[in-house]
């Protein structure tokens, strides 16, 4: 679909990067990005995707807001503390880009809702707060062939990989065994959660777009404290239970997958 003059007069500055350009910024257009968790990481990743112009954003997220909550999650307002975050959510996004389109699922990832979650997406953004929900959505994410950006933080700590079904380890790969999470166990500092969000943003639009390099099968590691960053290839389980009959090529649902053409 044409961008609009508003849009190209939105987008303008963006499609200056050398790479780039209108045939980029339309294939964000053409995008819907699935956002799970959209707190202080999936919420920051969905305002930089709605910035960047990606098309639809599905936004899954359970529970109301807190005032502890306030710290981080830059899409929220005190005045809606104890109301369903996801819903301020949506009002704030298309408040700040009217050109795209917020559809909003007042839930938590579920065995009975991922599969529909997923088919209406082109990439996924796993942003949810426990191994529960990321091991659904990656597990989603393999059988339709999806790419999933996948990101989580530990107080100053954090990890960043993207995953493509067939290309790529997946989550289960990384984790055979889940570690213990105790969501209101650990401390949260809004400013690490936000960098983490702006890259995964990144990693997404890069998947998209074609532009630069995403991080696929290398696990970027962050301990944000020493402002120390590392990649590592990421561990490829040919026995994995969730990946390994994943063949590359084939009925690849995702010719975006990657736009490194």
């Amino acid at each position: 679909m044409p961008l609009s003059p508003t849009e190209l007069d939105r987008y303008r500055r963006q499609m200056q990067l050398p790479g780039f350009g209108p045939a980029a910024q339309e294939r964000l257009k053409a995008t819907t990005a699935l956002v799970t968790g959209v707190g202080g990481l999936g919420g920051t990743a969905a305002l930089y995707l709605a910035a960047a112009g990606v098309g639809r954003l599905i936004l899954v997220r359970g529970g109301d807001l807190l005032r502890e909550d306030m710290n981080r999650q830059i899409l929220m307002t005190d005045d809606w503390v104890g109301q369903p975050r996801v819903f301020k959510a949506q009002q704030t996004l298309a408040a700040f880009n009217p050109d795209i389109r917020i559809d909003t699922v007042c839930d938590y990832v579920t065995a009975e809702n991922i599969d529909a979650l997923v088919q209406q997406a082109d990439i996924a953004l796993d942003c949810a707060f426990d191994f529960k929900e990321r091991d659904l959505l990656n597990a989603a994410c393999v059988r339709s062939r999806k790419p999933m950006v996948e990101s989580a933080m530990n107080a100053m700590e954090a990890y960043l990989i993207t995953v493509v079904p067939g290309e790529t380890p997946c989550l289960s790969c990384l984790f055979p065994e889940k570690p213990e999470w105790d969501r209101w166990g650990f401390g949260v500092l809004g400013a690490v959660s936000g960098t983490l969000a702006c890259l995964a943003a990144l990693e997404a639009i890069k998947v998209i777009t074609g532009l630069g390099e995403p991080l696929l099968g290398q696990l970027l590691t962050m301990d944000l404290a020493r402002a120390e960053f590392a990649k590592r290839r990421a561990y490829h389980d040919p026995d994995c239970p969730v990946c390994s009959g994943v063949k590359v090529g084939g009925d690849r649902t995702l010719s975006l997958t990657l736009a490194r053409r």
